[in-house]
């Protein structure tokens, strides 16, 4: 059995989660609250539970809501190059989303995420240079922008990572740092361009991974 505990602390709230999940075989169940399980009294909000075989399917239940999120995975090869594709779809919402990745070879591959019915499209290079430093440009058809991102390994497995959104100017930075005894952190900040104020949004989030 293992357990997560997270928490993230932004400018103006903090909130917190917990997972459990049990391995039977090659199946994984799990169950996760948040804070909104506890905060007026024990109760179903937040709490969902999910069965999960990696690499072929997840099953997301929504106990407050009542709602089943759907996720299919498959691989197959494209000209000898391996092509991953997943299936997302969402029974409250209706909603369903195709997602694949095109793996050419070790430091380049292009993805591309659609949401059906609609005209909401992503196409995504990623370039990894000599195993330390990822470019990551997205281009967006519904909106006709670019994204950009540059992550890099820093400190052996820390990394840190830019992002522009062109479209919202919106400027972010992140660091991630994992730790085998102390758990993984994450310090991000925003902001917006377009705004004359400019003032940063500043969150943090803690994960601790558990052996039970």
């Amino acid at each position: 059995m293992r357990a997560s505990l997270k928490g993230k602390y932004d400018n103006d709230k903090s909130t917190g989660a917990a997972t459990v999940a049990f391995i039977t075989g090659d199946v994984k169940l799990r169950a996760s609250v948040t804070d909104a399980t506890f905060v007026n009294g024990p109760s179903l909000n937040g709490l969902s539970l999910a069965v999960e075989k990696p690499g072929c399917f997840i099953v997301d239940y929504n106990v407050p809501r009542k709602d089943f999120r759907f996720q299919f995975m498959n691989a197959v090869k494209v000209v000898d190059k391996p092509l991953n594709l997943t299936y997302i779809h969402s029974r409250g919402d209706n909603r369903t989303i195709l997602d694949g990745t095109l793996v050419i070879d070790s430091t380049n591959k292009i993805s591309a995420n659609y949401l059906i019915g609609t005209e909401n499209c992503k196409l995504k290079y990623t370039y990894v240079h000599r195993g330390l430093t990822t470019f990551e440009p997205c281009y967006d058809l519904a909106k006709n922008s670019w994204d950009f991102a540059v992550s890099r390994k820093v400190y052996g497995d820390d990394v840190f990572k830019a992002t522009y959104q062109t479209s919202s100017k919106n400027l972010g930075l992140e660091w991630l740092t994992n730790s085998k005894l102390n758990g993984s952190f994450k310090f991000s900040a925003s902001v917006n361009l377009a705004e004359e104020s400019r003032m940063p949004k500043l969150s943090a989030e803690s994960t601790w991974n558990v052996e039970m």
